[in-house]
């Protein structure tokens, strides 16, 4: 392997993990306030919209994931990220403007905008994996989620003083994070377009030629999304790892603090368990995505549905704060050893030609899990409480840890490792 297309490979992780952090530091700003400021400009009767800001960022991210990857598979990764960014640039000014002039409708715009933003910004951890060699792969995409880790730190400040910098300029005080979501898009357009460079596109071409799957005959154009999940059990395993395993963290996560507020604690140990749960999804991403390239994905898919159903047996046990925390963080840890290796295995198996179109599609019914498990938690909480809610996600989640067993127990085209048919 030339030693230089892995010092490109390493470039265009570390620009990938700053606009990552750039990102994640917007999501936690902006949707911080959000459903503050939709109860705000509908009025105090209208409390029930105080989900809608955050429905209304996961269809507009499972609505362009499909159509964006596939024009990162036309024209690459640094054009379809940077019409993300401009997405993203109208969406902040929109959402900021719509606090000055107090109207509801171009608020929600705007948070639909980022919302497809953030559709093609998740899309920023494949051009990670594709850009490297095989066994960094994991390592690489994992460092690219790790970026998590700097909203849940920043964010929170970040509300504070830009907030106190909009009101020194006379602006209302919820339309300053909006404004630094602008500036820090127009940063992620500018990293990308200087360091994804080559474009992960072609370096995913250069590097098909020197592994295994390369000598796979494909159709020019690629295979379909249908012939890849019906003809490649490796796929149904990594989609299933990543969808099933989003729908059981946003399943519990979402309900934790009502659940929480019902017993009487307040919003200081309510935050201490979120803090929690975020470092659980991104404060070990990278010992997990060396654990991925070192262990293989399918034995990291497996160990992420076990912690999964531990974390959703263990949170209905016991109210205590610690208690929940300690649910809370595996939940995040199960999620992301899912969300890595099942993300390292779906590029492991494309071919180049394929890559950007099919994650796009697998980004569309992650986002659309995260819509169903938030919404969905919420009303069977409501009927039935949270432990049952929580018992329905040991179900969800036994689903990618049987079709490991499953496929194993039938000795598929599933490698020990994840990445070669077995032998």
């Amino acid at each position: 392997m030339d030693a230089s297309l892995e010092n490109v490979g390493r470039k265009i992780t570390a620009a990938l993990l700053v606009t990552q952090s750039l990102f994640s530091a917007i999501t936690i700003m902006v949707f911080t306030i959000s459903s503050i400021i939709v109860v705000q400009l509908a009025g105090d009767t209208k409390q029930w919209m105080l989900g809608v800001p955050s429905l209304v960022t996961l269809l507009g991210a499972a609505a362009v994931a499909y159509p964006i990857g596939r024009f990162m598979n036309v024209a690459g990764r640094r054009r379809g990220l940077t019409v993300g960014h401009v997405l993203g640039i109208c969406g902040a000014l929109m959402a900021g403007w719509a606090v000055v002039s107090e109207s509801l409708l171009f608020f929600i715009t705007g948070i639909l905008f980022i919302g497809l933003a953030k559709g093609v910004n998740d899309l920023g951890r494949y051009a990670a994996a594709e850009a490297n060699v095989l066994h960094r792969r994991a390592r690489a995409l994992s460092l690219v989620v790790f970026g998590g880790t700097v909203g849940s730190i920043t964010g929170p400040t970040l509300i504070s003083s830009t907030g106190n910098l909009a009101e020194s300029f006379g602006f209302p005080r919820f339309s300053g994070p909006f404004l630094a979501a602008t500036a820090f898009f127009v940063l992620m357009m500018i990293v990308v377009n200087l360091f994804l460079r080559p474009d992960p596109l072609q370096i995913a071409q250069q590097l098909a030629e020197t592994e295994p799957e390369a000598a796979v005959p494909v159709p020019q154009e690629g295979r379909s999304f249908s012939q890849i999940f019906w003809g490649d059990h490796r796929a149904k395993l990594a989609i299933a790892a990543m969808v099933f395993g989003q729908l059981t963290m946003v399943l519990v996560m979402t309900i934790t603090p009502v659940h929480m507020t019902n017993h009487h604690h307040d919003i200081g140990p309510i935050s201490w368990v979120i803090m929690a749960h975020t470092m659980g999804m991104f404060g070990l991403s990278f010992l997990v995505g060396w654990l991925v390239d070192r262990l293989g994905r399918i034995k990291m898919i497996a160990i992420g549905g076990v912690i999964l159903i531990a974390s959703c047996l263990l949170a209905p046990l016991s109210t205590g704060v610690l208690w929940l925390a300690m649910a809370l963080f595996l939940l995040g840890l199960g999620w992301n050893c899912c969300f890595v290796a099942g993300s390292t295995l779906l590029t492991d198996i494309l071919q180049p030609q394929e890559k950007s179109r099919v994650q796009g599609l697998v980004d569309t019914l992650i986002n659309v899990a995260s819509a169903i498990g938030g919404f969905g938690g919420g009303i069977v909480f409501w009927a039935i409480g949270f432990t049952i809610t929580s018992q329905i996600g040991v179900v969800i989640a036994l689903i990618p840890l049987t079709l490991v067993l499953f496929l194993r127990l039938t000795q598929s085209q599933l490698a020990v490792e994840g990445t070669t048919p077995a032998h």
